[in-house]
């Protein structure tokens, strides 16, 4: 199991029946991108993003709040044994991985092989025990580990480049193809957080 060493503060994840919103600082977003990049690279990984007892930012909605879990599906780790894996993992023994943004140049998507019911590169999607479990390939966390990225370098200079209308979002979207079942993830840049 990888966690990140220090904790997200600046980072939410909610569910909101129909759909999967995240508020996220710079400094989250940059994160959970190089830790989505990180288990397309670690097939034998379950990587724990424990976010869901953040507080929200003031602008966020009512819903409920998630944990994220990143695992390949060739895991075939049981969400349902989940509560009892996380009770047992204790605090872990620091170590050291570098996040891996510069895999973000890689082949491109092919969309049309999205169509076709046999396309394997895609998200399934659980939650349980208070967490989002994004079970997928390689190819599909390295395709979408970019909209993380693109909220942490983009999200700061449009607030502050357009101060009358300062959201700043990218998705994950369900008609794209990546999500076999699943909603789509709303990923929103947000400064203002409650003390």
């Amino acid at each position: 199991m990888i966690r990140p060493r220090h904790a997200l503060e600046r980072a939410v994840l909610l569910d909101q029946d129909h759909f999967l919103n995240g508020w996220f600082d710079r400094v989250a977003a940059r994160t959970i991108g190089g830790l989505w990049l990180l288990a397309a690279r670690s097939p034998r990984s379950l990587v724990h993003v424990p976010i869901r007892g953040n507080r929200p930012p003031e602008s966020a909605a009512e819903g409920e709040p998630l944990d994220l879990v990143l695992l390949h599906h060739s895991l075939q780790f049981a969400p349902a044994r989940w509560k009892e894996l996380r009770a047992r993992s204790g605090a872990g023994v620091p170590q050291t991985a570098d996040l891996p943004e510069a895999e973000l140049a890689g082949p491109e998507p092919d969309y049309e092989a999205r169509r076709h019911r046999g396309y394997r590169d895609r998200f399934h999607q659980h939650v349980a025990a208070g967490t989002l479990f994004m079970t997928g390939s390689a190819p599909a966390f390295r395709e979408t580990a970019d909209r993380f990225l693109d909220v942490a370098r983009r999200g700061p200079a449009h607030i502050r480049a357009y101060p009358a209308s300062p959201h700043y979002c990218a998705e994950i979207h369900f008609l794209e193809g990546v999500i076999a079942n699943g909603r789509g993830l709303h990923l929103e840049y947000c400064e203002d957080w409650a003390a």
